[in-house]
C-alpha cells in the first residue's frame, strides 16, 4: 500500500480548516493563538506546506483538540 502524502497534507489541512471554522475563528485568530503568521497558517489550511508534527500540536492545542483529531 502506498500512502499519497499530497493527498494526506490536503486531508489535514481541510480538518484544521474545519475546526477553525467550527469554533468560529479566523485565521488571524487562529494565527495568533498559535504564534504563528498568519499567512503560514494560510498555507497550512490550503495544503500548500507540510507542516511538523510540533506544529500540528500547536495547532490542536489552540483549537483544544487532541492530535488525532486531525487524522479523523
Amino acid at each position: 500500500m502506498q500512502i499519497d502524502y499530497t493527498e494526506e497534507i490536503k486531508r489535514i489541512a481541510l480538518k484544521i480548516k474545519t475546526l477553525r471554522k467550527e469554533r468560529k475563528l479566523t485565521v488571524q485568530e487562529l494565527a495568533y493563538r498559535c504564534d504563528i503568521e498568519r499567512s503560514n497558517l494560510s498555507r497550512l489550511e490550503t495544503g500548500r506546506s507540510n507542516p511538523t508534527i510540533k506544529t500540528l500540536c500547536i495547532i490542536c492545542n489552540a483549537l483544544d483538540v487532541p492530535l488525532r483529531a486531525l487524522f479523523e
